[in-house]
């Protein structure tokens, strides 16, 4: 009788995500090699070859590895789908810009390996959790206003999903018009002072695997006055657990904007 196989035996991952995820079903013994910016979960680093930058990759490794997929996110690795798929290896490239579709992919992935039910399990409890901090938000007296900065030079604002989940957490993005636009280029604040004319409550830094540096923002000219930089509101949260569109986001990224907004909200209620 002909068996049906359980999706890729041997998955190559171009970004964190898919990694992180694949771990979290019990799928990794499947990843044969990872990106050189995952560092979620840490073991990966150690048990998986690094094959890949973000917009570059190791297109004569990944061959060697014989993978039945390649999971890769965005447009902006389009170039390395193109080369991997002429020459005969299967892409498979994800989009997700939004909370519901990094649901939606996750649910996908889940589904290739034969894990739906299980992954279908834990997004519940992902989105179960999301209502709750969603709830608490709203219950607040009053919400603050939060610019989250993906990049310092030039300045770049919160991409949808970070857009989305500080909502979620109990803020207001400073700039919501500008969340939707997928790339950071387009997301650019060029003139520094409309950021001090609205006047942010909360400023959250996530430079893009770049340390942030508080003091560094205190000091830009005319910032005095901004009610983050005289609050002392003034956080990081690494781009590992935010800025990758996936179960980091959903989970330690979120936790981290709530309770940053639940402190705010103590001290200003």
């Amino acid at each position: 009788m002909l068996e049906i196989a359980r999706g890729p035996r041997r998955i190559v991952c171009l970004t964190e995500e898919a990694t992180e995820w694949l771990y979290l079903l019990g799928e990794e013994a499947r990843i044969v090699g990872i990106s050189g910016y995952t560092v979620r979960p840490r073991r990966a680093r150690e048990e998986k070859p690094r094959v890949s930058a973000f917009l570059s990759a190791k297109i004569d490794r990944i061959l060697e590895l014989r993978p039945d997929c390649v999971f890769g996110f965005s447009d902006l690795q389009a170039d390395i789908a193109a080369e991997l798929v002429r020459k005969g290896v299967q892409v498979t490239i994800f989009n997700q810009r939004s909370v519901e579709e990094i649901f939606a992919m996750l649910y996908q992935v889940a589904a290739m390996v034969g894990r739906a039910d299980d992954g279908l399990r834990l997004l519940e409890g992902m989105r179960a959790r999301l209502l709750e901090i969603e709830a608490a938000g709203r219950a607040l007296p009053r919400r603050p206003r939060v610019f989250f900065e993906e990049w310092d030079e030039p300045h770049i604002s919160a991409i949808r999903w970070v857009s989305e989940l500080t909502a979620i957490a109990g803020g207001d993005d400073v700039f919501p018009e500008l969340a939707r636009a997928p790339l950071g280029r387009d997301r650019i604040v060029a003139d520094g002072a409309e950021i001090v004319r609205r006047n942010p409550d909360i400023v959250v830094g996530s430079w893009c695997g770049k340390k942030f540096r508080p003091e560094k923002v205190a000091a830009r000219p005319g910032w005095e006055g901004v009610n983050a930089v005289r609050d002392g509101q003034l956080f990081e949260i690494k781009s590992a657990d935010i800025l990758q569109p996936g179960p980091a986001a959903l989970t330690d990224g979120v936790e981290q904007l709530h309770r940053i907004v639940l402190a705010w909200s103590r001290a200003h209620g």
